[in-house]
């Protein structure tokens, strides 16, 4: 008896206990079917909204389009960027035109070229004046930035003064007083100030730069520019066969191509005559002011990024290098720079493309940037609606390659496994 009462009695616990998970299931099943709707129905009105806009922004497109086509076919004036290929018929002061056909690809730029080429001499001084500007602004802003935290009471005021008064005023007052204001009060040419390379005059500054050597080949320099680039590049590989091979190699052809042709450069000195220097390269007034001007301001903004980053850092860092010994300068330059970076990048991102579309200001000096050049062949075609267009899509494009830039490098810097 007790053998099948035991087995009865363990019949019902083997089948409840496989009911209940069913059960369970079922109930859960059961409970989920509303949640799982209400979350399409959410993504299909979240989806339903987005689509609208879309549609509401490009159905405002095409009405503003067709709007602007019918009040220029009202006039007689016919929607067209033909203009582009037509002849420019003006000078421009100084950079360079794109131009295919020759080796480098740039020509100084003449009246028989085409508008295109015109506005490819602004985007050359746009991106001129940018690139350097970048460069020196982050340098000096970094400097700024440590400067406002330095224990020296007359750097870090001095440092806090700047600041304040660069972010205060306009940048459009600030370039007009370096140019006017400096720039222009420099010397004339028969009475330069003169240091050793470097002339400063009304006309401009001269400096030293690099010119070919009368016994340079183009292949020659090919190579020795080839040798300088991988050069360049073993600095940024990691492990030290691959790094040391490419070293090898950038010395086998910087030799070769010195052995073949001499050394295929030279230092070109400027001189100072009567009326105009020669030799070095020249920097125009409106060049050395618009790039002063934007300098200035952007390492304004640049320092208070610094300054606002490594006051973020906790202070126990600060104190564990001091109990190390570390002095001041290597734990901001060991410790403090190198997290701060990281911080400081999307935001460095952001200056950097207010940076590039101030440039636009230098019409207010006569600096032939891009917006300048386009001001001037709107005023040639009368085409200022086709020329506008034209000149948003190259600041656009500009400013997206440097948030690109910006966002591959943060990528880059950012340590495996940290947010």
């Amino acid at each position: 008896m007790s053998g099948p009462a035991g087995l009865g009695r363990s019949i019902p616990l083997t089948f409840s206990a496989r009911r209940l998970p069913m059960d369970t299931m079922v109930h859960r099943a059961v409970s989920e079917r509303p949640e799982r709707r209400a979350l399409k129905a959410r993504a299909f009105r979240r989806n339903l909204v987005q689509a609208a806009i879309i549609a509401a922004v490009a159905a405002l497109m095409i009405g503003l389009g067709y709007a602007i086509r019918s009040s220029l076919a009202a006039r007689g004036i016919a929607f067209s960027f033909g203009y582009l290929a037509s002849g420019a018929g003006f000078e421009i002061s100084e950079g360079y035109a794109v131009a295919i056909s020759t080796p480098l690809g740039l020509v100084p730029f003449s009246s028989g070229m085409t508008n295109a080429q015109a506005l490819t001499v602004g985007l050359f001084n746009t991106l001129k004046v940018a690139i350097l500007a970048i460069v020196v602004a982050t340098a000096l802003g970094t400097l700024l930035g440590v400067g406002r935290l330095s224990t020296n009471w007359l750097v870090r005021q001095l440092c806090f003064y700047f600041v304040e008064f660069v972010r205060n005023t306009p940048l459009l007052i600030q370039l007009t007083f370096w140019y006017i204001a400096v720039v222009l009060q420099f010397p004339p040419i028969s009475a330069a100030a003169g240091f050793p390379g470097v002339i400063l005059s009304q006309q401009g500054i001269w400096l030293p730069s690099i010119a070919a050597t009368d016994t340079a080949t183009g292949p020659g320099i090919i190579i020795f520019l080839l040798a300088l680039v991988l050069g360049v590049l073993s600095a940024f590989i990691s492990g030290g066969k691959r790094r040391w091979v490419i070293v090898g190699l950038s010395a086998i052809l910087l030799l070769g191509a010195v052995i073949v042709g001499g050394f295929p450069f030279t230092i070109d000195i400027p001189e100072a005559g009567r009326f105009r220097a020669s030799g070095g390269t020249m920097l125009s007034p409106e060049f050395t002011a618009i790039l002063i001007g934007i300098v200035v301001n952007s390492s304004a903004y640049l320092g208070e990024i610094v300054r606002g980053a490594i006051e973020s850092l906790p202070r126990g860092q600060w104190e564990a290098a001091r109990s190390l010994g570390l002095a001041r300068n290597d734990i901001i330059k060991d410790i403090v720079l190198p997290q701060v970076f990281r911080v400081i990048l999307p935001s460095f991102g952001n200056q950097y493309i207010g940076l590039a579309k101030n440039t636009s200001l230098g019409i207010a000096i006569g600096f032939p940037d891009l917006f300048n050049v386009y001001g001037t062949v709107a005023n040639q075609t009368g085409r200022s609606l086709e020329g506008i267009i034209v000149v948003t899509l190259i600041y656009l494009l500009i400013s997206l390659g440097i948030s690109a830039t910006i966002n591959r490098l943060n990528a880059r810097i950012q340590i495996p496994g940290a947010r």
